[in-house]
């Protein structure tokens, strides 16, 4: 845990979240800045700062995160989706605990 971390204080329920999985690994709430009808966090409750912090020790964790994205993604109604993970400033993230995003819905993603 980092005391001065948003998504710990999360995990900790320190902050109230719309949050709507969870188990010993992950806590998954819904963003507070939608891009798309459906959008949700993955966000593990260790606290690793980005992808780039991530060695062979965490590979459980993420193959655990990915294979949740389309579990969770089905049974908020979703046939298609997107993941992202920002990493670094440079990569556009904020938040520097690592978090999937997954967000779908609507006829209109933009092509990447």
């Amino acid at each position: 845990m980092n005391a001065d971390c948003i998504f710990c204080k999360i995990v900790s329920n320190d902050i109230p979240s719309n949050t709507f999985y969870e188990d010993e690994d992950v806590v998954v709430f819904h963003d507070i800045h939608p891009i798309a009808p459906v959008h949700f966090l993955i966000v593990p409750k260790l606290h690793v700062e980005s992808l780039a912090s991530c060695d062979e020790t965490h590979h459980g964790l993420l193959g655990k995160m990915l294979l949740l994205a389309p579990k969770l993604a089905t049974q908020l109604g979703l046939k298609g989706f997107r993941t992202m993970i920002n990493t670094g400033r440079e990569g556009g993230q904020e938040v520097f605990h690592i978090h999937i995003h997954v967000f779908g819905g609507g006829e209109t993603l933009p092509k990447i």
